[in-house]
C-alpha cells in the first residue's frame, strides 16, 4: 500500500459525500495520513468543507449531479458519510470502474433503506430482530400492526435517519398521526413505512465493527468495546464506553455484527446497533459508517472510530482498543437562527478531563447537534457525569 502526497499527481484522492460533523473528522483522519480529500455536501460551508482540499455542493439524490462531480475529480475512493444519496448511481459508479464504493455500492444500497436490511437479516441471514411489517399506506399500516405487529410499536419511514419521521404508538388512536410524521420527514416523500414490535430491551448499544487487512493482507474483523447510549425520539443524547453486559450478550452481539458485516462486505467501520436483554441480543440497525454514538470514541480509545475507518478503508492495519471509559453529551442549538454563538466555553472545560467539539455548522434548530462534550473518568458513569455537567454549562446565544 503507497499513499501519496497531496496535491500533487501521487496524490491518494478519497471523496466524502457528506461533509456533517462525522464527515469532518473522517476527512482530518484521512489528512493526517497525507491523504488529499474532496468534500461534497449539499449546502456550502458545511462543518467537513471548512478542512477539506476541495469543497463542492451538490445535490446528492441527484444521480447526474453526483456522477459529474466524481467524473470531474476522479478520486480513487468513495466514501458515503450520509444516507440521502442516490445510491443506484453508487452501484453504476462502481460497476463502471469510476472509483471504489466504500465500503460497497451493494452495501450502501441495502443500509440506505431500512427495508433492505431488515430483510437481509431477518429473512435471509434469520437473525434476530422484532416483529415488523411494511406498508404503503395508512390502511395497511393499520392491518398490519392489527395482524400481528401489535401495540406499543415503532413507525419509521423506511428511508430517513437521526430518528427523522420515528414515532412511537401505544394505540390506535395514534397511528394516523404516527403516518403522517413518517410522511413528512422521511427522504421521500409519500414512501413506505416500518412498523416494529417494541422489545422490552434493558439497554441499548452500538458495536463498532471494522473490516480491514490483517498481516497477511485479508480482511478481519475487528470489535471496539460495546458503547452505551440514550435516545430521545431516535436520536443520541448521550453515549458511553464501555457498556457493561453479560459476556454471553457480548459473545452473542460480535456473532451478529459479524455476520452482517461480512454479508455486506468491503473494507470500513461499520456502526451496528443491537438491544439487549440478560443474554438475549436483537439486531437493530447498521449503518457502514461512523456512528454519531461513537464520538465518544475521541476520549476512550488509542484509535477513534474516525481514525479506524481511514486506516480500514485504505488497507492501514487498526488497533480498536479501548484506552479509558468515557462519556459523550450533546450541545443542541436550542433556537433556530444562524451564526449563533456559545457561552460558558471556561466553565465547561474546567470540570476535569473533559474536551469540547463545536461542530461549525452555519445554522442553528432547537434540536439540532452543533456541539458534543467528551469526557474521561475511572468509570463510565463517573465519564458520563462529568460529560453532562460540562454541556449544561454551554449556553448557545444569538449574536
Amino acid at each position: 500500500m503507497k499513499l501519496g502526497t497531496p496535491l500533487s499527481s501521487s496524490a491518494t484522492r478519497v471523496m466524502l459525500l457528506g461533509c456533517g460533523e462525522l464527515g469532518k473528522e473522517v476527512i482530518i483522519a484521512l489528512q493526517r495520513l497525507g491523504v488529499e480529500v474532496i468534500g461534497v455536501d449539499r449546502y456550502a460551508n458545511a462543518p467537513g468543507h471548512q478542512v477539506a482540499h476541495r469543497a463542492h455542493v451538490v445535490d446528492m439524490t441527484d444521480a447526474a449531479a453526483l456522477r459529474q462531480v466524481i467524473e470531474q475529480e476522479r478520486p480513487d475512493l468513495v466514501v458515503p458519510e450520509i444516507e440521502a444519496i442516490a445510491t443506484d448511481m453508487l452501484a453504476e459508479i462502481e460497476k463502471d470502474g469510476l472509483a471504489e464504493v466504500i465500503p460497497t455500492a451493494r452495501a450502501t444500497q441495502l443500509t440506505m433503506n431500512r427495508e433492505g436490511i431488515r430483510r437481509l437479516v431477518a429473512e435471509e441471514l434469520e437473525l434476530p430482530t422484532s416483529k415488523y411489517a411494511f406498508a404503503d399506506s395508512l390502511n395497511q399500516l393499520k392491518m398490519a400492526i392489527d395482524g400481528g405487529v401489535g401495540y406499543p410499536c415503532l413507525i419509521k419511514p423506511v428511508m430517513s435517519s437521526s430518528g427523522k419521521g420515528q414515532s412511537m404508538v401505544k394505540g390506535a388512536d395514534e397511528v394516523a398521526t404516527a403516518w403522517d410524521t413518517a410522511m413528512s420527514a422521511g427522504r421521500v416523500k409519500g414512501g413506505r413505512v416500518i412498523v416494529e414490535s417494541f422489545i422490552e430491551f434493558e439497554f441499548e448499544i452500538t458495536l463498532l465493527t471494522v473490516r480491514a487487512l490483517n498481516a497477511q493482507g485479508e480482511i478481519e474483523t475487528y470489535f471496539c468495546d460495546p458503547i452505551g447510549h440514550l435516545q430521545k425520539q431516535g436520536d443520541y443524547v448521550e453515549s458511553w464506553q464501555p457498556q457493561r453486559m453479560t459476556p454471553q450478550a457480548l459473545q452473542r452481539s460480535q456473532q451478529i455484527a459479524e455476520q452482517v458485516t461480512s454479508n455486506l462486505g468491503g473494507r470500513g467501520l461499520f456502526g451496528v446497533e443491537l438491544f439487549i436483554k440478560g443474554d438475549e441480543v436483537w439486531f437493530s440497525e447498521v449503518s457502514p459508517r461512523p456512528h454519531d454514538t461513537g464520538m465518544v470514541t475521541m476520549a476512550s480509545q488509542s484509535q477513534n472510530e474516525f481514525e479506524l475507518h481511514a486506516r480500514a478503508i485504505l488497507g492501514l492495519p487498526v488497533d480498536t482498543c479501548l484506552r479509558n471509559p468515557a462519556a459523550s453529551a450533546v450541545i443542541y442549538g436550542g433556537m433556530d437562527k444562524a451564526g449563533i454563538a456559545f457561552e460558558g466555553l471556561p466553565q465547561a472545560l474546567r470540570v476535569p478531563q473533559t474536551d469540547i467539539r463545536l461542530f461549525g455548522k452555519l445554522e442553528a434548530f432547537q434540536k439540532r447537534r452543533m456541539g458534543v462534550v467528551l469526557a474521561s473518568g475511572g468509570s463510565a458513569s463517573e465519564a458520563l457525569g462529568r460529560a453532562k455537567q460540562a454541556a449544561s454549562l454551554v449556553k448557545p446565544v444569538a449574536e
